[in-house]
């Protein structure tokens, strides 16, 4: 399963796993085992604050990742089916190309959040509490390293990459249909028709997986981009609108995060059977390394019993 669009779809779980993961105590913290709206010095501590700084920022940027690696699957899709792969060494440097474009994407990504990472600063607010300091979106105090930091993540994390994925998930449709066009004429012919439908219902349920995952990207992401820039121009829409639709995009982002698995296994063939096999084939070595264990303690007892 070494192909570009698998490398890229191995860090696009990558990510979306990180997301998840960090969630998980924040989430106990912060939502179960205080109330939500409330502010005090055990939940609001110095080290637990700083927590939720280094999740925002974490969160952010893993997001920021997994929706330009959506970009590149689209594009490296389209690439493909145009021009699909001949030979060992094509195969390999596409490989080699895939891996350079995550790398760029990661290290891309972190860089223009920097300004994000200098946006926010603690402040104590009673006897031990710490709360983030004002924001004053829309207001026109706003802290200038905010303003860039808000527009680079709403513009180039946000709004950009959704408008490359609406062009490229629109080129793959009008090429899913196409292939799909060029299939039913030669599905007439029975000599053509055999390796010829095996070969295009297998590209067309690639591309589908991957059209819903552009799509659920684009879902999530694009909204949240526009409500970003609102929060910028409009005072008190980040307070009134924005905050209280955070848990609702928060779910929508985790639901996203975690059906892509599902994906997987319902549109790629090739990845069930390989994932059945690998974890089969450790059950099966763990079965083995039992009996032989096994064996090995009766042989042993045998000879302890003839001793005696």
């Amino acid at each position: 399963m070494q192909t570009p669009i698998n490398c890229i779809l191995t860090w696009l779980a990558v990510f979306d796993m990180t997301t998840m993961i960090s969630y998980i105590p924040f989430a106990i913290h912060f939502y179960c085992q205080y109330p939500a709206t409330k502010i005090s010095p055990s939940k609001n501590s110095w080290g637990w604050m700083n927590f939720l700084l280094v999740y925002l920022n974490v969160s952010a940027t893993a997001h920021t990742i997994s929706i330009w690696l959506a970009v590149a699957l689209a594009i490296f899709r389209h690439h493909h089916i145009h021009s699909p792969a001949k030979g060992y060494l094509t195969r390999i440097r596409r490989l080699i190309r895939a891996r350079l474009v995550v790398c760029t994407i990661v290290i891309s990504s972190a860089v223009a959040m920097i300004p994000n990472y200098m946006s926010h600063t603690l402040e104590e607010a009673h006897s031990g509490a710490y709360v983030f300091e004002p924001l004053n979106l829309g207001s026109g105090k706003e802290k200038p390293i905010l303003l860039v930091g808000l527009i680079l993540y709403s513009c180039l994390a946000k709004i950009l990459p959704c408008c490359l994925i609406i062009v490229y998930g629109s080129l793959l449709l009008i090429t899913l249909h196409a292939s799909r066009l060029a299939h039913s004429r030669t599905s007439n012919d029975s000599t053509v028709s055999g390796q010829l439908s095996t070969r295009t219902i297998r590209t067309s349920r690639t591309t589908i997986m991957l059209l819903i995952v552009i799509v659920l990207t684009l879902i999530t992401e694009l909204p949240q981009g526009v409500l970003i820039l609102f929060c910028i121009f409009k005072e008190n829409f980040f307070e009134q609108i924005y905050i209280p639709l955070g848990d609702t995009m928060d779910i929508i982002a985790l639901v996203n995060s975690g059906i892509n698995f599902v994906l997987y296994c319902t549109m790629s063939q090739e990845f069930r059977r390989t994932f059945i096999r690998l974890f089969c084939r450790l059950n099966l070595n763990r079965g083995a390394q039992r009996s032989y264990i096994s064996t090995r303690n009766e042989q042993c007892h045998a000879i302890l019993v003839q001793v005696t």
